[in-house]
């Protein structure tokens, strides 16, 4: 979708509730606030964000009515660090799953100056790990499991340093003064990269299937069930509520996987990966470091560089989730998987 102007962003921002609202009350509302605009730049601008496919139409004359669309969710610009400062039950977002979203997703994420960017990086990483020896490729990848392993489980809370990972990895000594559940999470992150890496083939696209597999290796020896979860699960800090019903939390999962296998470009698999699974949340628990594996697995299957989120700052990864989870922007968070992309073609060889 091209880009909207910051008159328009101003006004779609009404529209985030997911309310249908007519020029008259987007003008009362602008009014309101510091934002204010004539009615007829109002209706100018709202003509030109349904031709965008940023709002749907509905009615005429003077019922006319607007609504946002998927696409004017997705690519909706927001500060994640300031939404989330407004309190939960006061923020704008939807509360509940969006049923609509994976069927309207358009067929890639990434426009055309950003896959050329993203590609220009993946030949360069090929070209490196071709003239790598046997030896350099064994290393890099000892050092990007070490890195992911930290990284990722760093992001759900473990408290392990870069430095106790690799000597839990390398020399099987855990960190005195930690939980024993903190080392068999970084194991397990291990365990699932090695799966991943070894059988690339099997992860071309994802299935019910392959992304239990992959869960069930990264929940080993943590009391976590296997299979869809039957119960409801919570966000802290989030007002929104996944599904709390199996069959349609099956259904979620078969449509993320329709999604992800008609997409073109292994970058928007990856990153729908990423966001769809820890939307749908299908697990009891290890629902994101599951999507961050599955989103790995998808991009070695597609001979494209694996994430470490080495450099991913912790907070700013959770806050673009949580915008993805209310508002459905992958704005943020798109920002977040090219810098980390980026750096991951520029700084491993496998």
């Amino acid at each position: 979708m091209k880009k909207l102007n910051s008159s328009q962003q101003t006004i779609l921002e009404l529209f985030i509730a997911g309310d249908y609202l007519q020029s008259s009350e987007v003008f009362e509302l602008l009014e309101s606030g510091i934002n204010k605009m004539a009615l007829v730049s109002v209706k100018r601008n709202l003509s030109e964000m349904v031709h965008l496919g940023a709002l749907r139409v509905e009615g005429s004359g003077r019922s006319t009515r607007y609504q946002i669309t998927t696409p004017g969710r997705l690519f909706f610009e927001t500060d994640p660090a300031k939404y989330i400062q407004i309190e939960p039950d006061q923020r704008s977002g939807l509360s509940g799953y969006n049923f609509d979203l994976f069927q309207n997703i358009p067929n890639g994420i990434f426009n055309y100056q950003e896959l050329i960017e993203l590609e220009r990086a993946t030949k360069k990483y090929k070209e490196r790990s071709a003239k790598a020896s046997k030896g350099i490729k064994e290393k890099e990848l000892q050092r990007l499991v070490i890195e992911l392993s930290w990284k990722s489980s760093k992001i759900e809370g473990n408290t392990y340093t870069l430095l106790d990972t690799e000597k839990l990895i390398l020399e099987a000594k855990q960190a005195s003064g930690h939980d024993k559940k903190e080392a068999i999470m970084i194991l397990n992150h291990k365990d699932a990269f090695n799966e991943i890496y070894k059988n690339a083939a099997n992860y071309k696209n994802l299935t019910a299937k392959n992304l239990e597999k992959i869960h069930s290796i990264l929940v080993k020896g943590l009391n976590v069930n296997h299979g869809f979860r039957k119960s409801l699960v919570g966000i802290t800090g989030s007002k929104y509520k996944p599904l709390d019903n199996v069959y349609q939390i099956g259904e979620a999962v078969e449509e993320l996987s329709a999604l992800i296998t008609k997409t073109k470009d292994p970058y928007s698999k990856a990153m729908l990966a990423i966001l769809g699974i820890s939307y749908i949340q299908p697990f009891e628990d290890g629902n994101k470091r599951t999507a961050r594996l599955m989103a790995n697995a998808l991009l070695l299957s597609h001979k494209c560089a694996p994430l470490s989120y080495r450099s991913v700052n912790e907070q700013e990864y959770r806050n673009s989730l949580l915008v993805f989870y209310e508002i459905n922007s992958l704005v943020s968070f798109k920002k977040i998987f090219r810098e980390q992309y980026l750096f991951s073609a520029e700084n491993y060889a496998l």
